[in-house]
């Protein structure tokens, strides 16, 4: 950051409340250039002040004494200045991902590794990961990279293999820095680099061979800026590795994007705090920084320092100038803009009255228009109806003339189709009725054999009940005897044992005693090895008794399987008896339904002889009505008999009846009505 730097006295200094003060009323005034002037002002007054009094000691002494320090005051000192350094990488990552997604967000597009924000993140990232590493010893000397911890995610978690193969096979790549930053450009590029860290972290008992206990990716920072990297899955990044030198980049954060972009946010006042209040604590860090490297510093390096933080003052300041300028000029353009504004809403509110009562004026003529255009368009239509069911009709009737005929013709054919098939089927139905009787012949002949078969089976199990209950009994019996046997032994044992208590003092006088005992307990071994024995055969007999029963038990299930046969193939026969039934019941539908259908080709052939010698008349030839001989008018309208085709008025031929050629009910003439129901008598009787 360039800023400028003046040796000013102690007294100059602000204090801490002063400073917190002066802070909460420059956010109520809410312009963004006062708290950048004042704190780079107080930076550099705070700077100027600590290399003031540096330029007093040395010249007073001649050379810069070293500071002399205890251990524990080293440790202390090492460990505040680790403190700081991680509060200070925290707010620089958060101003870096915050700028990132507010720049990406309002481009609104897929972002380039050329895009500066987004540069400037990586370079933040890589000095977070490269705090507090530490140096491995080589041959060819001291290695200090982050790329160390990147590859132990490919161990942890198998998605990132495909990161690690890529970043190896790239040939340009040369150094680990190198492949350290193409990995983080590919998790970015994935959308999983908040879950590559975090799998990380939650190993730090690995990540304690590169880090120090303090650094910062082993302390809570670290889980705070996973984080903040889940915000990052937001923007789309297209990054392209071939062709850029990754090796020899320089990590350098550029703190002038960061001051740039809290002077353009002008509506954005928490969001420009925040970031006022970062630039502030790395001011501060930046003058603990010097004072702490002032003691390895010479006076000359210090002189030099000086001149050039003069320039940089210089810079800033008029920077600061241009940038207040050029806020001035944006919000008296910004004024202009909303004058502008509200001259184009007044406009465009009344063009919107005017054309709203023209569209009024407009909708009650077309309403108007449109009523008398429905009555004209309701009366043609009815006209239109009506000429359109005198044409239905006409037709009709023309369809119906020359329908009489064909029908006629086809109700013929079908008949005799009819009866000849009728025929067939008669032929086959008994054949199959005397392939049911044979078929019934033979499963009565089966099921006398499967009786006959289970009557001897039946037999043959109960003898087999028999012998099994003799083998039980002399089951028992064995049982008996062996537990006669072992109670035997039993008391021979005692006996023994007292024989044995009562000599054991007479040994010398009474070892011919003992000889004989010797053989007597021999004899009852040899007993009582052939009892062992012949319990063995008798289990035997036992297991072979038991297998036998097994079998019959089989026996008895094939039997039972037996019967339930039986019992399904007299269901069977019981249901083709049915058949049987209802097929001659068939039969004799048929034979009923074959004397009908030839009454009924006797009354069509009839009819045909009487149609034969009609006309159908035309309606141009009848000028009056055939029986009552009325003149036909409007009132009085000519009708068809379905029946002879002679033209009658409405009184005429006002009855209905159902004719063979037509489905339903039709007009017929008095005459032909009693003709008709003449026969209909004639035919019922």
């Amino acid at each position: 950051i360039k800023e400028d730097f003046e040796i000013i006295d102690k007294k100059q200094i602000p204090t801490a409340t002063e400073l917190k003060h002066e802070e909460k009323e420059k956010t109520e005034e809410g312009r963004w250039s006062a708290p950048i002037l004042s704190l780079a002002k107080k930076a550099s007054e705070n700077l100027a002040l600590s290399y003031g009094n540096a330029l007093k000691s040395a010249s007073l002494v001649g050379l810069i004494p070293k500071p002399v320090s205890t251990d524990s005051t080293a440790k202390t000192s090492a460990r505040g200045h680790a403190m700081e350094e991680r509060a200070n990488l925290m707010n620089m990552v958060k101003l870096s991902i915050k700028i990132l997604i507010q720049s990406a967000l309002s481009l609104g597009r897929t972002l380039d590794s050329d895009f500066p924000p987004l540069q400037q993140f990586f370079v933040v990232l890589e000095h977070c990961l490269k705090h507090g590493l530490k140096v491995k010893k080589t041959f060819i000397g001291q290695n200090k990279s982050f790329f160390g911890p990147l590859e132990l995610v490919e161990k942890l978690c198998p998605e990132a293999s495909d990161i690690a193969t890529s970043v190896k096979n790239l040939p340009e790549l040369k150094t680990a820095v190198g492949r350290g930053r193409a990995w983080l450009y590919l998790a970015l590029m994935q959308k999983k680099l908040a879950d590559y860290l975090k799998v990380l972290l939650d190993h730090k008992h690995l990540l304690s061979e590169f880090y120090e206990p303090d650094a910062l990716m082993m302390e809570e920072e670290g889980a705070v800026i996973v984080g903040l990297l889940v915000g990052l899955n937001v923007i789309d990044a297209n990054l392209c590795l071939k062709g850029e030198d990754l090796d020899s980049q320089v990590g350098v954060i550029d703190f002038s994007l960061y001051l740039k972009e809290t002077q353009d946010s002008d509506d954005k006042q928490d969001g420009g705090i925040t970031a006022v209040l970062d630039q502030k604590h790395y001011v501060e860090e930046l003058n603990r920084h010097l004072r702490w490297d002032f003691n390895l510093c010479t006076v000359a390096d210090l002189q030099n320092k000086i001149d050039c933080l003069e320039k940089t003052n210089s810079k800033l300041q008029e920077e600061l100038a241009a940038a207040t300028d050029r806020i001035g000029s944006l919000q008296e353009e910004q004024q202009q803009l909303k004058q502008q504004n509200e001259l184009i809403r007044e406009r465009s509110e009344k063009s919107v009255e005017v054309t709203k009562e023209d569209t009024k004026v407009e909708l009650d003529t077309y309403k108007q228009s449109r009523q008398g255009l429905d009555e004209m368009y309701s009366d043609v239509w009815k006209q239109l109806k009506e000429e359109k069911k005198i044409r239905l009709e006409l037709e009709k009737e023309l369809e119906l003339q020359i329908g009489m005929k064909t029908e006629m013709e086809i109700a013929m054919k079908l008949l005799e189709k009819d009866t000849h098939e009728k025929q067939d089927t008669l032929v086959a139905l008994r054949q199959q009725l005397e392939e049911v009787k044979a078929i019934n012949l033979q499963m009565f002949h089966k099921s006398q054999n499967a009786e006959s078969s289970l009557q001897q089976k039946t037999e043959a199990i109960s003898s087999f009940e028999g012998k099994t209950n003799e083998m039980m009994s002399s089951m028992k019996q064995m049982e008996d005897r062996l537990q006669h046997a072992e109670k035997a032994r039993h008391a021979a044992e005692e006996r023994c044992n007292k024989m044995k208590q009562e000599l054991a003092g007479r040994l010398d006088t009474c070892r011919q005693q003992m000889s004989q005992l010797d053989s007597k307990c021999s004899t009852l071994e040899k007993e009582l090895k052939s009892e062992k024995e012949q319990r063995q055969t008798l289990q035997r007999e036992l297991h072979q008794e038991k297998d036998a029963a097994t079998l019959l038990k089989t026996e008895l299930q094939q039997m039972e399987g037996l019967k339930k046969e039986l019992r399904k193939l007299q269901d069977e026969k019981q249901q083709l008896e049915k058949v049987c039934e209802e097929q001659e019941q068939a039969l004799q539908e048929m034979g009923l339904h074959l004397s009908q259908s030839k009454l009924k080709m006797e009354d069509i052939k009839e009819v045909n002889k009487a149609l034969k010698g009609h006309t159908w008349l035309k309606d141009d030839e009848a000028t009056h009505c055939k029986q009552c001989e009325k003149e036909f008018s409007i009132s009085r309208r000519k009708h068809h008999c379905r029946n002879c085709g002679d033209i009658f008025c409405n009184t005429c031929s006002s009855n209905e009846l159902a004719l063979p050629s037509y489905p339903k009910p039709v007009r017929v003439c008095d005459t032909c009505h009693t003709l008709l129901l003449q026969r209909c008598s004639s035919n019922s009787s």
